[in-house]
């Protein structure tokens, strides 16, 4: 199997198990979102921690520690961003058996085109034809939607407005994507514990009703194989090609919300998702066009 083979199999994979993964909350009422975000924290940074002691080891990551956060600047900025991943976490798992999973997938269907406008502004990157009209396209949902209903979900606000803070944050920084994520998870580990012992009707639930034993392990390993093969994906496939196979998951988690969770959805709001996902139509020809002619200018 030849390395694009491979890097196109893991990312689609990663995108099945994350679309998996929202479903998570519902299988295991009658617990919260919350309960739920504390229990796959706990699970998922045992499994990553797993990765990271496997594939680069303990002097690796204090490298990391030393060298990229040494200034209290350095430490509060990566805190900062350990807050908002945190949050996005929570409302992973909290959205869906809330109400709140469409607006939660829209807010992943907007995060490229959001990533997109951030790039333009900050690091002075200019579209092409495609990518603008791509952009318009969204700009027109999302008005569309706010004309309709007077309002906008502060789920999809928060998940495309923040996630990319997040993205062009640990860029800036140049944190690896393993050790972030292993330090993220480390730093967020001790206030899920504390909200499981607060909360400890909770683990009594679990104690309780077997089929827990079952979910919470596969919650700790489909977190730590998506995570696991969506950055081994990255590696080894070209950047716009990549991001071409990512928007898979906000259209998996879309569906689920619709068709397993019944969230109920507007027909106006079709016209909104339309030109939301018009727009990333055209994003993903832009990704095929650079990744069929990486040498020119798509």
């Amino acid at each position: 199997m030849t390395p694009l083979s491979k890097g196109i199999l893991l990312c689609l994979f990663s995108q099945l198990l994350f679309g998996v993964l929202y479903l998570f909350s519902h299988w295991m009422k009658p617990l919260g979102g919350t309960d739920v975000f504390a229990l796959r924290i706990l699970t998922m940074a045992a499994g990553i921690w797993l990765m990271t002691l496997y594939s680069i080891g303990l002097p690796a990551l204090g490298r990391f520690v030393r060298e990229r956060l040494g200034t209290r600047r350095d430490r509060l900025l990566f805190a900062i961003g350990t807050a908002n991943i945190g949050s996005q976490f929570w409302l992973f798992m909290w959205a869906p058996v809330n109400g709140e999973g469409v607006n939660v997938a829209t807010g992943y269907f907007l995060f490229p085109l959001v990533m997109m406008l951030a790039g333009m502004l900050w690091l002075k990157e200019r579209p092409n034809r495609l990518q603008l009209a791509a952009l318009i396209l969204a700009a027109a949902g999302v008005a569309h939607e706010i004309w309709t209903v007077r309002s906008f979900s502060w789920t999809t606000l928060w998940v495309c407005g923040m996630y990319p803070v997040y993205y062009l944050g640990r860029r800036k920084m140049n944190v690896p994507a393993l050790q972030g994520l292993t330090l993220d998870l480390t730093l967020i580990l001790p206030f899920a514990a504390a909200y499981l012992l607060w909360r400890h009707e909770s683990l009594a639930v679990v104690w309780q009703e077997p089929r827990y034993w079952l979910l919470l392990p596969l919650l700790g390993l489909f977190s730590a194989l998506a995570m696991s093969a969506n950055l081994k994906s990255g590696q080894l496939l070209p950047v716009s090609l990549f991001g071409m196979l990512s928007y898979a998951e906000p259209a998996l988690l879309f569906l689920a919300a619709v068709f397993v969770l019944h969230t109920p959805v507007a027909d106006s709001a079709y016209i909104t998702y339309g030109l939301i996902w018009t727009g990333l139509l055209l994003l993903c020809l832009n990704g095929w066009l650079a990744f069929r002619r990486p040498k020119e200018a798509v």
